[in-house]
């Protein structure tokens, strides 16, 4: 899920359970602009930083620990990462988010959008 400075979600992409979230990063990142995108140490990747320097942004990611030359990041700008954390947070509220009672992904998808559309009005 991408989302705003403000923590409201713009795209999604649904995947399965065992695919990594660092293969959708640059199909999510596709067309957007901004100062800097912020992610966790799953998306610490020379590919993802790359595609966030192509869009004019400052990646700030921490470096993961397996990482042979640490990269440093804004630690300040990093603390406003929690807003995508709040973001899951608010669409769990809803049951059927939260456990995923779909079992189609275009049903679940659809209701993803429902979720979406009412934290705007928020």
């Amino acid at each position: 899920m991408l989302a705003d400075t403000l923590g409201r979600p713009l795209r999604f992409i649904v995947t399965a359970g065992q695919v990594g979230d660092i293969t959708q990063a640059p199909a999510l990142l596709d067309g957007q602009s901004g100062d800097a995108v912020l992610a966790d140490k799953a998306y610490d990747s020379h590919a993802l930083r790359e595609t966030i320097a192509d869009m004019g942004a400052v990646a700030v990611i921490p470096s993961n620990r397996s990482r042979k030359v640490i990269i440093p990041h804004d630690e300040l700008v990093y603390k406003h990462r929690n807003r995508i954390e709040r973001c899951f947070n608010r669409m769990k509220h809803f049951r059927r988010f939260a456990t995923r009672y779909d079992r189609r992904t275009i049903h679940f998808q659809g209701f993803l959008y429902l979720v979406a559309a009412m934290s705007w009005l928020q």
